[in-house]
């Protein structure tokens, strides 16, 4: 039973490093574009100057803490964060604006809006999966 629990967790987290680097690269291979489109975005005035930088440093950095056991609890934790915020994003774009620019890059830029939210909340629960399963079986026995 733990042993494919953690199997669990270990390819969560491997879709996790995947996504987040896919994601980061997509946006520096485009980074002009993506800076526009944050800059576009009504719901974030005044952050469009570092928070292009901050993203992509995250999404890396969650996704090389995910590669280690040691780092994994953290990257996990990161993780639900982080699609936390972008799916709180989203929700509240849908919610209030008409024009919606997309900052992701690659195949998520082909997702409508309502695609992109229900994979984020799918993304959560994984993410809450995950988490939930590293800290219950990563844990010495007692």
């Amino acid at each position: 039973m733990k042993k494919s629990n953690t199997r669990i967790v270990e390819f969560i987290s491997y879709f996790f490093i995947l996504l987040f680097c896919y994601a980061g690269i997509s946006k520096l291979t485009d980074f002009e574009k993506f800076r526009e489109q944050i800059s576009a975005s009504p719901l974030l005035n005044g952050s469009s100057q570092f928070l292009p930088y901050i993203l992509i440093i995250v999404e890396f950095l969650i996704a090389g803490l995910l590669c280690y056991r040691k780092t994994r609890t953290i990257g996990l934790i990161g993780s639900l964060f982080l699609m936390l915020i972008f799916t709180g994003y989203i929700a509240k774009l849908l919610s209030t604006s008409k024009n919606l620019p997309c900052s992701c890059g690659g195949i998520l830029e082909k997702m409508s809006w309502n695609q992109h939210l229900y994979f984020n909340v799918g993304c959560v629960i994984l993410s809450i999966i995950a988490l939930s399963l590293n800290l219950k079986y990563s844990r010495p026995a007692e």
